[in-house]
């Protein structure tokens, strides 16, 4: 049709006048994608030929970022990996969880974990039949007694350094325990980032990452990507890209472009939030209203030599106990004037919480007592801004206590 009708112009899309490449990712703002023909569309389908058909199954934005991810955790390790992107962290814990595990498979993994991953274990998997096994992985003949004494456990899950005790825990001794009793090992890699810390060098089998944190950066997008060195599984056809698609639990295109441009500052901004954060844990150290610093990159850590071993940095994260408890943290939290009270952390920006009061409030009193979150612990997020603004703030807050 040469000359279509007013109505069909308008409601046609408009032919692509690109003429040379763009600088920049695009922004592929498509819920699906057009066929050549018939036989293009039924090879995509069958999996014979790869090809974008539906937002949720893939887009190009998505892929590319995934892709820059994959990248970021395999630079320089030998392996190759792959990466798919989701609506966020929770998702893709959960995606890769039921894609890996059925119903009379355990998970295996520490109580100190990020409050939501803990819920989401024992509130949504474990009511359909994933049981949860919480220990100390410190203890890793205990670890290797358990995995090799109970079939049914088939995941080693954790993080290292962990939310928000900053716990640090050994990911080659761990994916060492996986391998020899032939087990999935995964860790949640937000706080480090591949560029402090890439677990596919240590045998880890899945990485997860809030990309809402620090990979964007600037608190812009919620998204989350997985990482492995299973890449069939990644795949059209794979099972976890299987899963993402039926479950519907993917990322969309302008959230990744968000990412995309956040990564692009991924390095600078890692080693101003790691001089940052080691210089804030030092004066907290000699701070009289403070019991505790839980900084990995202390020597008075009790993981420091973990997170020597494993990590390029230790970070921008860090937390400490206020001899005052419970009283003393609400005092403290409503004196900040500089930081900002947020439930989320890695922005550019500094960022403080309470974690009994927010991002632990559901977890179970016993447990998060049990793995050192207590009342009078905050959690820092410590920013990029000039270090002595930081540090000026929270010491008027401690004048409040």
């Amino acid at each position: 049709m040469q000359h279509p009708q007013f109505e069909s112009i308008c409601a046609k899309e408009v032919k692509d006048p690109r003429t040379t490449k763009p600088h920049v990712l695009p922004l592929y703002a498509t819920s699906s994608f057009a066929f050549e023909s018939i036989d293009e569309g039924m090879d995509i389908f069958t999996n014979k030929k790869e090809g974008h058909v539906y937002g949720r199954y893939g887009n190009p934005t998505m892929d590319a970022v995934a892709d820059k991810i994959a990248a970021l955790e395999a630079a320089g390790t030998g392996k190759e990996a792959a990466a798919l992107l989701f609506s966020s962290g929770q998702a893709a814990v959960c995606t890769m969880m039921l894609a890996m595990l059925k119903q009379g498979d355990k998970i295996l993994t520490q109580g100190n974990l990020y409050g939501g991953t803990t819920e989401l274990f024992l509130k949504v998997l474990q009511p359909h039949g994933i049981e949860t096994i919480l220990m100390d992985l410190h203890d890793l003949e205990l670890v290797e007694k358990t995995v090799k004494n109970d079939p049914a456990i088939k995941m080693l899950y954790c993080e290292t350094p962990a939310n928000p005790t900053l716990a640090c825990v050994d990911l080659e001794a761990l994916a060492g325990i996986a391998q020899r009793y032939d087990r999935y090992s995964a860790v949640d890699n937000t706080f480090a980032t591949p560029y402090l810390q890439q677990p596919l060098r240590y045998g880890i089998d899945f990485i997860i990452h809030s990309t809402t944190k620090f990979l964007n950066g600037h608190g812009n997008s919620i998204a989350g990507a997985l990482v492995t060195s299973h890449t069939a599984q990644m795949r059209m056809g794979g099972a976890i890209w299987t899963t993402l698609k039926l479950a519907g639990t993917n990322c969309n295109p302008w959230d990744a472009w968000l990412i995309h441009n956040g990564m692009k500052t991924l390095a600078v901004r890692m080693e101003r939030h790691c001089e940052n954060a080691l210089r804030i844990a030092q004066e907290l150290e000699n701070d009289g209203h403070v019991s505790r610093v839980n900084y990995c990159g202390l020597p008075s850590h009790p993981d420091h030599l973990i997170a020597k071993k494993q990590m390029r940095a230790f970070g921008g994260m860090l937390s400490f106990e206020l001899k005052g408890g419970l009283d003393a943290g609400i005092r403290f939290m409503n004196a900040i004037k500089f930081c900002t009270l947020a439930p989320t952390l890695g922005d550019v920006d500094t960022l403080i919480l309470h974690p009994a009061s927010m991002s632990h409030l559901n977890v179970a009193k016993e447990v998060r007592l049990k793995n050192g979150i207590t009342d009078g612990l905050i959690r820092l997020s410590v920013g990029i801004e000039h270090v002595e603004d930081i540090i000026g703030d929270l010491k008027q807050a401690m004048g409040s206590i």
